[in-house]
């Protein structure tokens, strides 16, 4: 199966506490809730391409507590993120949950190491396997080189403070966007799809005068 992240980012790659203000307060994180005044039918539109692509789920565990005691609420027929959600397979990284506790079927609870894991995940058939929010489990994917696909809804707003998508001592990588993969909706949110090129290796190059033109040289 492919692996896809897919989260909402503001533009200092904050990706914390979007939907509420009590949605994670952990490291006493009191901003929460910036993306609702920036939804639109444009981003629900986006969102839900996401979701069609789905064909199971991986969560960290305070992910998949919070979508879970929210989404078995949604019943309507006709919610696609609700029917995938509540009827696809669901995994869920953490040592401490319990198969009891993992209520929200049909769920598997991942013990050990979480790359091998994954990793033996990866190699099952089907198409997609996604990752929403959990944050713990996005950097620990993105270490292991597990991550094929990024899909990101960038949002207007400086939160200013907490939990990043690529925080600080991250190892570089380098990413590629397709012609399509780069959509700006309005009101100024942009729709991002990134397939990672390189990982650990970041290329640089510096700007020189040359017979007095600036040009680009690649190291």
């Amino acid at each position: 199966m492919l692996l896809s992240v897919n989260v909402f980012v503001s533009l200092d790659g904050v990706m914390q506490g979007p939907g509420a203000p009590d949605e994670d307060r952990s490291d006493g994180f009191d901003r929460g809730g910036w993306l609702v005044p920036h939804m639109s039918a444009h981003t629900n539109e986006v969102v839900e391409g996401w979701f069609r692509a789905a064909d199971a789920f991986l969560f960290g565990r305070t992910s998949y507590g919070l979508l879970g005691g929210y989404w078995p609420k949604v019943t309507a027929p006709e919610d696609l993120i609700a029917t995938k959600l509540n009827t696809l397979p669901k995994y869920v990284v953490s040592e401490t949950l319990t198969d009891e506790e993992a209520g929200w079927s049909p769920t598997t609870v991942l013990r050990g190491g979480v790359v091998d894991a994954v990793r033996r995940l990866k190699e099952s058939p089907g198409g997609e396997l996604q990752v929403h929010g959990s944050w713990r489990l996005v950097q620990t994917l993105h270490e292991g080189g597990l991550v094929d696909l990024y899909r990101l809804l960038q949002y207007p707003v400086v939160v200013g403070g907490g939990k990043r998508l690529f925080p600080d001592g991250s190892t570089p990588a380098t990413f590629a966007a397709s012609e399509d993969g780069v959509r700006v909706l309005p009101g100024g949110v942009v729709s991002l799809t990134l397939t990672p090129t390189a990982l650990g290796d970041l290329s640089t190059g510096a700007y020189t005068v040359d017979e007095g033109r600036s040009v680009a040289v690649l190291d």
